[in-house]
């Protein structure tokens, strides 16, 4: 199945400049959301996943559809302040200034096998604040997957030393 057919471009989203990769065209669409679902289920199917992880918060939509497949447990990795027990966090540089993600701190256990899910891999800074999350709880992180790379920004380079995965890559804007 041609997953890019079924992604939309909105120009000068967020701001002036920028065309977002909108994946609710891809989500609402049954035959899409489970093709891509599945082709992530699938590649790590006998790699002994214990856990995935699922950055917020598009990255909930499919890690958590991924981890029910593969017949595991999800973790949500979320923004300051929004998970309920006690947290461990990670800050990570934005373009224009500084964010954290967080987990809860007894999420993860000694030598679990981790599957880090999100929607898009852009300049790299939350996926690698969350395995820097993961690897400081003692997961061993199998791979960190997403529905899209935008190459163009090298996101790769921040996740050197992980198995990175992607079902669909853009090489420009």
């Amino acid at each position: 199945m041609d997953l890019r057919s079924l992604i939309r471009d909105v120009p000068d989203f967020p701001k002036p400049g920028i065309i977002f990769k909108d994946i609710t065209t891809l989500t609402k669409d049954p035959e899409g959301l489970r093709a891509a679902v599945d082709a992530m289920a699938e590649r790590y199917a006998d790699a002994n996943v214990d856990l995935v992880v699922g950055i917020e918060s598009r990255g909930f939509i499919f890690g958590a559809a991924v981890a029910y497949r593969m017949g595991i447990g999800f973790v949500p990795a979320r923004k300051p302040g929004k998970l309920p027990a006690q947290t461990v966090n990670a800050e990570y540089e934005l373009e224009y200034g500084t964010d954290a993600i967080e987990i809860h701190r007894d999420a993860i256990g000694e030598g679990q096998r981790i599957l880090i899910v999100d929607d898009l891999l852009a300049t790299g800074g939350t996926a690698a604040a969350t395995a820097k999350l993961v690897s400081g709880l003692g997961g061993e992180i199998v791979a960190i997957a997403f529905l899209i790379d935008l190459t163009f920004l090298k996101g790769r380079a921040k996740l050197a030393g992980y198995e990175v995965f992607s079902l669909i890559e853009y090489d420009s804007e």
